[in-house]
């Protein structure tokens, strides 16, 4: 086995971890793209959104997009980077409204760390891109 080679643990730890964020992020989408009048009624006015069935319509789609390329082995890399862009929106909308730290604001990067640890655990193409063992030195 090699260092990027994932062992059998590692696999089911990422995909665990994979899965769980894929379920919340599916479950986002889908209420915005199903009920958007039930996303609207429980999303506070004060984020700044057009709080619409448009507005709630086209955040379902941006982020369905790049979750099922999450969810797809071979542009799972090019998922997690567009999921992690539409993090940051939601990180930066929190903090510019003066949401709870660690509650509302750094949710977004709590479910960043599991995306990206999940995907990193079960796929040896980015644990060769970024290696978090000492390695040997030469």
């Amino acid at each position: 086995m090699t260092d990027t080679t994932p062992g059998k643990g590692q696999v089911i730890a990422g995909r665990v971890l994979s899965g769980l964020v894929i379920l919340f992020l599916l479950f986002d989408c889908g209420l915005k793209l199903v009920s958007p009048e039930t996303a609207i009624k429980y999303s506070p006015p004060s984020l700044g959104w057009p709080l619409d069935v448009g507005t709630m319509y086209m955040l379902g789609t941006l982020l369905l997009i790049p979750t099922l390329l999450y969810i797809w082995p071979r542009t799972a890399i090019l998922g997690a980077i567009l999921i992690t862009a539409y993090l940051g929106g939601a990180v930066a909308t929190h903090v510019r409204i003066g949401s709870p730290l660690f509650s509302h604001i750094l949710f977004g990067v709590y479910l960043g760390l599991m995306l990206w640890g999940g995907l990193w655990l079960r796929d040896p193409r980015l644990r060769a891109l970024v290696p978090l063992s000492k390695g040997t030195a030469a």
